[in-house]
């Protein structure tokens, strides 16, 4: 069974213009490669022919892998999203119990996720611990060197 991925119209444009990309340019490259490296002679002692067939078949596994992303992706109309609680796509502002410390972010799906931005992905731990919380709550959450402690300040959308 395939996992849903939830996007952002931009998002889902941004990742769909990647796959053309493979497809329609890296593709016909790797392709090319492999016949320039066949045109140089014997096959079973050519090192960038090997090269190039194994580029080749990388390639066409990121390839399909993407088409299986992109087949899976639904488009989320943020309009439509409940602002009571902390949703993908949501605005949380948290504030770190231990140090007191104020934070933004947005809760995005992985392939769209940009720390330096703000935007974490709700497959993190601290994307699925603040996941359901409401303005308020408290969230704890279990990252690789201990817990953290949030408290949820905010939610809202653009």
């Amino acid at each position: 069974m395939s996992k849903v991925s939830y996007y952002t119209a931009e998002g889902l444009k941004k990742l769909r213009d990647e796959l053309n990309q493979l497809r329609d340019v890296e593709r016909p490259k790797a392709s090319e490669a492999i016949a320039e490296a066949r045109d140089k002679g014997d096959l079973s002692e050519n090192a960038e022919y090997d090269a190039a067939k194994e580029a080749q078949g990388l390639l066409e596994m990121k390839i399909s892998k993407m088409e299986g992303i992109v087949a899976n992706a639904r488009v989320i109309d943020e309009s439509q999203l409940d602002t009571s609680k902390a949703l993908v796509h949501s605005f949380v502002k948290i504030k770190n119990q231990t140090n007191g410390a104020e934070m933004n972010y947005k809760l995005v799906a992985q392939s769209e996720a940009d720390l330096k931005s703000g935007k974490i992905s709700v497959d993190s731990p601290i994307g699925k611990g603040l996941l359901g919380k409401k303005v308020g709550d408290t969230a704890e959450i279990q990252v690789p060197n201990g817990t953290i402690t949030f408290d949820i300040l905010e939610i809202w959308r653009e």
